[in-house]
């Protein structure tokens, strides 16, 4: 079971919102749509997309994480890094 199992449903949606968005922006593209107004969907989408990694960083520290620790040192430390590089990853985003 994965740290994020209790919220499934909820990520779901909030991600099939966001997937409505992307298509508003693909539909605002075809319609030739001011410049601005994209960006300003583009950046709203962003943000959504921020929130639900924040999420899963945050269901992956307290569930797999805190799991993988109690189990032994090694397991706990190799999730650490693991979360540490999924971070990085995103903050370079």
């Amino acid at each position: 079971m994965h740290g994020y199992s209790q919220s499934k449903e909820e990520y779901a949606r909030r991600l099939r919102r966001i997937e409505g968005q992307v298509r508003g922006i693909a539909r605002m593209v075809d319609e030739d749509v001011y410049c601005i107004d994209i960006l300003t969907q583009v950046s709203a989408v962003t943000k959504a997309l921020q929130s639900v990694s924040i999420g899963l960083v945050e269901d992956h520290l307290g569930s797999c994480v805190v799991e993988a620790a109690k189990r032994s040192d090694d397991e706990g430390q190799a999730k650490v890094s693991e979360a540490a590089d999924a971070i990085a990853r995103l903050v370079r985003s």
